[in-house]
């Protein structure tokens, strides 16, 4: 399995939209092939919700799937133990990781489990990341629960 680049791009771009919006720059993109099915991005401090992760967005806006087979879970940032675990619960079968330089871990448990991984290390999304966690450490500490 290989990515798209294009898909890749729109999840930065996402990621840059929950960034501008004053949230956590992660964004995601659910699709089959080349069409997107379903794409979000964090929202847990524009809906004050703590489920609301990039990955868990995009999942909420494709919808209701007879099946998960054939797609593939774009995403900006290394998928929480959270996002992670649905991925596993949905049998999503290949996750593209546009970065886990600044946060990773649960990509040995996804393939434990069958799906896929490929991480692209895309400069851009690094490059937000980091931007973010230096501007604002406490935000990104309550986003992956640590003290």
């Amino acid at each position: 399995m290989t990515h798209d680049p294009a898909l890749v791009t729109r999840a930065y771009e996402l990621a840059r939209k929950s960034y501008d919006e004053g949230g956590c720059p992660i964004g995601s993109v659910l699709a089959r092939g080349s069409e997107i099915l379903g794409e979000g991005h964090n929202q847990r401090v524009q809906k004050g919700d703590p489920i609301a992760h990039g990955e868990m967005d995009a999942l909420r806006n494709a919808g209701r799937q007879a099946s998960y087979a054939g797609t593939t879970l774009y995403t900006s940032l290394s998928p929480c133990m959270m996002c992670a675990g649905t991925i596993v619960q949905f049998k999503i079968p290949h996750v593209v990781i546009a970065e886990n330089t600044t946060f990773g871990g649960n990509e040995d448990f996804l393939r434990s489990h069958g799906v896929t991984v490929e991480i692209v290390n895309d400069a851009r999304c690094i490059d937000l990341m980091q931007r973010f966690i230096a501007e604002k450490p406490a935000l990104w500490n309550e986003d992956i629960a640590e003290d």
